[in-house]
C-alpha cells in the first residue's frame, strides 16, 4: 500500500488522497461527497460514507466507500487510543482478515500513526445490506446467521492464537483487563446511579458481586481454550443480506484472545431482547456448538461449553456496558438509550445464567 498522510478529519479526505488510497489511476477521483453515518452507533470512531466522482468513468469503478477516522469526541478518542483500538483494527485488516473465514468488509487502505491516535480505514460501502437496530434486537433468523458466523470466526483461530506473533492482541487476562477490574469499585456506583433503574431484579446485586470478583472470574474463564475474539460482536456490527443468505461482520477495533464463549454470551446477552434470548438461548448455544464441531473443533463437549457460557455472561457484556456508560461521551440521546437497553439485557442474561458450576470447569 502507498503510505499517505493520515487524515485527521473528513476535510483531509480529498479527491487526490482517495485517488492514491484506492489506486484508481489512470482515472482520478475529482469530487467527493461525504455523509456522516453511525451517529450513536459507532462510538469509538467517526464514520463517513463518501460518494465518488471520476474524471474518466469506467465500468467497475467504486461509486462510494466508507471511511473510518479517529473519534472527534475527546473522551472517546483518548480511551480508544489508550486501548489500542485503532491499531488493532488496522492490523486486523492488514494481517488477519485473509485468514478469517467469517465474511468481513473489503478493505482498500488502512493505516495508523505511530505516535498519535490518528488512523484511517477505507473499506467497501455495504449500504445495500441491512443493519439490525440494537434497540430492537435481532430476529431469530438473524441470530442464527450471527451465531453461525461467530462459530466460523472462532473455528478459524481455535487453538492458534497463543503465539508470539499474536501477542499484540490483548487477551481477556491482559493487564488492561486487570485495570478494568481495579476500576470496577469506582465505576460501579456511578453506573448504578445513572442506570440502576434499567437493571432487572437482581441486577444490582449481581453488579456488586462482579465488582468484587471481576478479576478472579476472568482468570477462571481464561482457563478455557483460546481463539480470536471480536469482543464487540453485536447487532450494529453486523450487516445482513436482504435475501437472508448471510452477513458481513464490521468493526474489528476491539479484537482479543480468549474463550469463544465470551463473544457468544456478549452476542446473545446484548443483541436479543431478554424474552427472545430466554426463549431461544438453548437452541442458539447448541447451534454454535454444532457449527464449531462441523468446522473441526474437537474435545469441547456441549456441557462444558454451557458452563463456560454461563460464566461468560458475568464478565462480558456487564463490563462493557459499565465502562461505556460511565467512561465515554455517548454522543446523543440514542447513545444513552443504547446503554440503557444493553444494561437491561446483559444484566438479565447474567442473572438468568445463575451461578456457574465451577466444578464443571475443572
Amino acid at each position: 500500500m502507498t503510505e499517505l498522510a493520515i487524515p485527521t478529519c473528513i476535510a483531509d479526505i480529498t479527491p487526490a488522497w482517495l485517488t492514491a488510497a484506492l489506486g484508481t489511476a489512470p482515472a482520478c477521483v475529482v469530487d467527493v461527497c461525504p455523509e456522516r453515518i453511525g451517529v450513536g452507533i459507532g462510538i469509538m470512531a467517526d464514520e463517513w460514507r463518501i460518494a465518488l466522482t471520476y474524471d474518466e468513468p469506467a465500468p467497475g469503478q467504486l461509486a462510494s466507500v466508507v471511511v473510518k477516522l479517529v473519534s472527534s469526541a475527546d473522551e472517546n478518542r483518548a480511551l480508544a487510543n489508550e486501548r489500542n483500538l485503532y491499531e488493532s483494527e488496522v492490523r486486523f485488516y492488514r494481517e488477519l482478515a485473509a485468514q478469517t473465514r467469517t465474511p468481513v468488509p473489503r478493505c482498500y487502505y488502512a493505516r495508523k500513526a505511530a505516535d498519535a491516535a490518528d488512523f484511517v480505514v477505507v473499506m467497501e460501502d455495504l449500504s445495500q445490506l441491512t443493519m439490525a437496530d440494537q434497540l430492537d434486537g435481532l430476529t431469530l433468523a438473524q441470530a442464527k446467521l450471527a451465531v453461525a458466523a461467530l462459530a466460523d470466526l472462532h473455528a478459524s483461530w481455535w487453538g492458534k492464537v497463543s503465539t508470539p506473533e499474536l501477542d499484540w492482541i490483548p487477551s481477556i487476562v491482559h493487564p488492561r483487563m486487570k485495570m478494568m477490574a481495579d476500576l470496577w469499585p469506582q465505576l460501579w456506583p456511578v453506573f448504578a446511579r445513572r442506570f440502576g433503574a434499567d437493571l432487572p431484579e437482581g441486577g444490582e446485586t449481581l453488579g456488586e458481586e462482579v465488582r468484587d470478583r471481576y478479576w478472579p472470574l476472568l482468570q477462571e474463564l481464561a482457563d478455557e481454550p483460546w481463539t480470536l475474539l471480536h469482543i464487540d460482536y453485536r447487532c450494529e456490527n453486523l450487516m445482513f443480506h436482504a435475501d437472508g443468505s448471510g452477513l458481513v461482520v464490521l468493526d474489528w477495533q476491539s479484537i482479543g484472545r480468549g474463550p469463544g464463549t465470551y463473544d457468544l454470551a456478549y452476542l446473545l446477552g446484548g443483541s436479543l431482547a431478554a424474552d427472545m434470548r430466554a426463549a431461544h438461548e438453548e437452541e442458539l448455544v447448541e447451534l454454535y456448538h454444532r457449527e464449531l464441531v462441523k468446522a473441526g473443533v474437537q474435545d469441547y463437549p456441549l456441557d462444558r461449553l454451557w458452563s463456560v457460557y454461563r460464566l461468560a455472561h458475568r464478565v462480558a457484556g456487564t463490563a462493557t456496558v459499565v465502562l461505556i456508560g460511565v467512561g465515554t461521551d455517548l454522543g446523543n440521546e440514542r447513545g444513552v438509550e443504547l446503554v440503557r437497553t444493553m444494561a437491561h439485557r446483559h444484566f438479565s442474561a447474567a442473572v438468568d445464567a445463575g451461578t456457574p458450576n465451577s466444578a464443571a470447569l475443572a
